[in-house]
């Protein structure tokens, strides 16, 4: 009986030695500190599920950019669906030096197989690099039958210009992030890394060739420093070819810092000199104070203006003549005269109207601004023949087109706008009568064009040659400009050519296009015998096509 009392009180005093309190204060506590914690990380989530939803749905270029997890970039095409930028699956191989067994008997293999390059320096001092990026199949092959375990393969994806420099202004450069930064990789770098769908140009890739090769021949001749031309419908503002010179290289992806890259046709601000005369005659016309037999008497061979000279380039140019006749000899001081009729407000109002001193909205950011300064007396009298103003071509082929076209607005594109809406800026005759001024200045021996007078295309345009701005004045070097129309009949295309810095060639032989015997050497250096020359060839060789094509 003792003994069992005694093992009843061990067994009470191990049951009070293991027994558990629940503590109730300790476990709510816990309950209410773990519920917290997953609130707020339930909330968390639910703010950031939300600001995820709504910055993808909103269509913010860099939102997106940031969102989007592969470098792939839409294809751009021409007119015809010809191939100008493609991204496609490249393999960049590269090396990894510390994986090397025999260094110096892996450079030699190399070197077998890369005889123009030395990876010295790279296999002794660098923990990785490339041996060579966009690799072909060939010589991935070859580098891999070595059998070295130190090779690296890496996928990627570049981005290739089956033209090369043939539209490099226009279509223009991505970074090494597949960012565009000029051109129109970088104008639709939205659209073209959101949407598998080809960016397709208004773009002529056959119609580019031909006017590019024009323009590297006038090099030659006339050993000009650049050139530009624009080629664009006159009824919808579509760019059939945009050629700058010098250009560039998209596929070797080099830093262009050099000036004399700049894009001439769009970002180059120039004077034009006398191609601004048609504008002259075109505002009288417009304001109804000439018409184009509207008779100017005793005109001067020179004139002053605060000081300042204003003489006619050719003495021969008679004193009396219409405005018409100032139009196709490019008489400087009836072009002066027609513009004081004008009057400083209205020629002012029209260069809005036309474009030239209005900003231009365009399909690429490399844009040069209008450079006028204060309007004035003498600034209207130099404006009147081209100097005291500069633009650019693409505001100049603009202008052209208005003018020419019926009097409508245009904006020059490289994207082809559907359901355009014409609406007319100028009077409606206006342009029948330029256009006919314009055929003069070409077919006729008073006028200063008649190397493009291209038999079958009517073709009709003005000279510009104008001496560049230099510190203080002016210099010798000279800007020649022919801006055209053609048909002009039925107008349908503006081509405008340009040579920087020209140089008058004594040794080169012309052939006139009426079969008259050939001219040797020229010591003018003026777009008559320069410009003009140029647009004529390039007729020749783009004429066919407009009229098949298009």
């Amino acid at each position: 009986m003792s003994k069992l009392n005694d093992t009843s009180q061990i067994s009470e005093k191990l049951n009070e030695s293991f027994s558990f309190k629940e503590n109730k204060s300790y476990l709510k506590i816990s309950f209410e500190r773990i519920a917290f914690i997953f609130f707020v990380f339930f909330i968390l989530a639910i703010i950031f599920s939300s600001k995820v939803i709504l910055l993808t749905s909103k269509k913010n270029p860099e939102i997106q950019k940031i969102l989007k997890k592969e470098n792939f970039r839409s294809s751009i095409l021409d007119n015809e669906g010809n191939i100008l930028a493609k991204s496609v699956p490249i393999i960049n191989l590269g090396i990894n030096p510390n994986l090397v067994i025999n260094k110096e008997k892996l450079l030699i293999s190399l070197k077998l197989i890369f005889p123009n390059k030395s990876f010295n320096k790279e296999m002794y001092g660098k923990k990785f690099f490339y041996i060579k990026k966009k690799i072909s199949p060939k010589k991935l092959e070859q580098v891999l039958l070595l059998g070295d375990k130190s090779f690296i393969q890496e996928d990627s994806i570049a981005r290739v210009y089956p033209n090369g420099n043939l539209f490099s202004h226009v279509i223009g450069q991505i970074d090494n992030d597949n960012n565009g930064i000029s051109g129109i990789e970088k104008a639709f770098d939205y659209e073209l890394t959101t949407s598998k769908k080809p960016l397709k140009l208004t773009l002529d890739k056959d119609i580019q060739y031909l006017i590019k090769q024009e323009l590297l021949k006038s090099k030659e001749i006339f050993n000009n420093v650049g050139s530009a031309a624009i080629l664009m419908d006159i009824n919808n503002g579509n760019i059939l070819s945009i050629v700058s010179l010098p250009d560039f290289d998209l596929n070797k992806r080099e830093r262009i810092d050099d000036v004399k890259y700049i894009n001439r046709a769009t970002k180059g601000i120039y004077e034009f000199g006398s191609v601004f005369k048609t504008f002259t005659l075109a505002a009288g016309l417009q304001y109804n104070v000439v018409e184009p037999n509207t008779e100017f008497k005793d005109l001067k061979k020179r004139i002053s203006c605060a000081g300042n000279f204003i003489s006619e380039y050719d003495d021969k140019i008679p004193s009396d003549l219409t405005a018409e006749e100032i139009l196709i000899r490019s008489g400087n001081i009836g072009s002066v005269r027609i513009a004081e009729k004008v009057g400083i407000d209205n020629f002012n109002e029209f260069l809005q109207t036309i474009g030239i001193i209005s900003s231009i909205d365009f399909d690429i950011q490399e844009l040069g601004t209008t450079q006028l300064g204060r309007w004035g007396k003498c600034k209207l009298a130099t404006v009147a023949f081209g100097h005291g103003i500069a633009t650019t071509l693409l505001q100049l082929t603009k202008a052209y087109s208005i003018i020419s076209n019926g009097g409508y607005q245009i904006s020059p594109t490289l994207i082809n706008k559907d359901n355009l809406i014409r609406k007319r800026v100028l009077n409606k005759n206006l342009s029948k009568k330029i256009n006919l001024i314009l055929r003069k200045i070409v077919s006729t021996k008073e006028g200063t064009a008649g190397f493009a007078d291209v038999r079958g295309y009517e073709i009709g345009g003005k000279t510009g040659t104008a001496d560049q701005p230099s510190e203080g004045g002016y210099s010798k070097k000279k800007v020649n400009t022919f801006a055209s129309v053609f048909p002009t009949s039925d107008p349908k295309f503006v081509l405008a050519v340009m040579l920087d810095e020209p140089k008058a060639n004594k040794e080169f032989v012309y052939h006139y296009r009426d079969d008259r015997y050939p001219y040797k050497g020229n010591w003018r250096n003026t777009a008559g015998w320069t410009t003009v020359w140029v647009t004529g060839q390039i007729m020749d060789k783009i004429g066919p096509i407009l009229a098949t094509k298009y």
